[in-house]
């Protein structure tokens, strides 16, 4: 690993300004939020592609650029390694070649050298006298990664690296990446706006928002604890909710929502107790949402939240479906036409018989509601 990466930036843009600032010591940091955000205009200024307007970039010991000391080091003074949207090898290059490319300023016997070193490393024996046109998208990407490895960089930088690709292929060469990235070691920022992507790759993720940062933190963290309700919605996260405070203690706190009591010990409250009646958003794991099965004499008592709804719509994804539940409560629901997504194994949705019976007491865990800062 090559150390900390701290990045403090001002880039001005007509019509956009990016103002961001990130540390991060992981080997793998995923820049993550929609397109358009400033992710890629980020990598281009970690990169020294593009000069920021003020701050300061700092990989391990070595400054790469500080506009107050007038510090700019040139792109191939930076030693970066960077992989390009869809790959962009030189297709009049062998694989051979276009790995070498980086080392042109060494001797021939050494770029020939540290190009087999790699290929070898990265499976890729056998396929040297080969053209990118005759390579699969897995061999493609491994090409392109060791083009950008090549050179031992200081820090190696993906540019939505998965997106060219359809989703089987993309899952498999997904997975691929990461245990190449972890095995290399090399510090790497990877950008993507596919929080699965993100979180597969990534040890630290940072959320951007229209040229800022929203959140950064530890991988786990930011899927359990997201910042607000914005970052929330950015991850794609499904019952993102609003509601009001009943009762909050540092251990747990009343939510009234739908008419309906909620009951969570998920909560950032510790610090501050929000008053009676203020506004508060949550959201709710549709993967934690428990259908009660009638067959029971009455409610077991670990049955929390106990509410009522009937099914409007649904969708079969295969190995799970996706239930859309509009509650037994007056009012519009909290989604449109639905209040909550459920989501049940599709063994659970045969042996419940779900496609025949719509109607439904469901129970919610106290530890799935999550409450989301204010």
């Amino acid at each position: 690993m090559s150390g900390t990466v701290s990045v403090a930036i001002v880039k001005r843009l007509p019509g956009f300004t990016l103002d961001v600032r990130w540390e991060a010591d992981q080997s793998v940091i995923g820049l993550f939020g929609p397109s358009g955000a400033g992710k890629t205009l980020t990598l281009q200024c970690l990169a020294g592609l593009m000069r920021p307007d003020a701050g300061r970039i700092v990989v391990g010991d070595r400054v790469f650029f500080d506009a107050a000391a007038g510090v700019d080091l040139p792109p191939q003074g930076r030693r970066i390694g960077y992989v390009f949207q869809g790959y962009g090898l030189f297709p009049h290059l062998t694989v051979a070649r276009n790995i070498a490319f980086g080392l042109r300023g060494r001797p021939r016997a050494a770029r020939a050298r540290r190009a087999a070193e790699v290929m070898e490393r990265l499976g890729l024996g056998g396929l040297e006298r080969r053209y990118p046109d005759e390579l699969s998208g897995g061999e493609r990407q491994r090409v392109a990664l060791g083009r950008a490895l090549a050179i031992d960089p200081a820090l190696l930088l993906l540019d939505e690296p998965l997106s060219a690709l359809d989703a089987p292929l993309r899952r498999a060469l997904r997975d691929e990446l990461g245990e190449i990235l972890r095995a290399w070691g090399t510090a790497a920022v990877v950008v993507t706006h596919d929080f699965t992507e993100a979180y597969r790759l990534a040890d630290r993720i940072v959320v951007y928002e229209n040229g800022r940062v929203v959140q950064a933190a530890p991988r786990a963290e930011l899927l359990w604890q997201p910042a607000s309700e914005t970052v929330a919605k950015i991850m794609g996260l499904r019952n993102v909710l609003r509601g009001s405070v009943v009762k909050a203690a540092p251990d747990r706190i009343q939510l009234s929502w739908r008419g309906q009591t909620l009951e969570a010990v998920n909560s950032p409250t510790r610090s501050y107790l929000p008053p009676p009646e203020s506004p508060i958003a949550f959201f709710i794991r549709p993967e934690y949402v428990r259908l009660v099965r009638k067959d029971r004499s009455a409610p077991d008592l670990h049955h929390m939240n106990l509410m009522r709804g009937r099914i409007v719509g649904e969708a079969d994804f295969g190995t799970v479906w996706i239930l859309r539940i509009r509650l037994d409560a007056p009012g519009e629901p909290a989604q449109g036409e639905f209040d909550l997504e459920v989501e049940v194994p599709h063994l659970v949705y045969e042996i419940l018989e779900i496609e025949r019976d719509r109607h439904w007491e469901f129970s919610i865990h106290r530890g799935s509601i999550h409450v989301l800062p204010a």
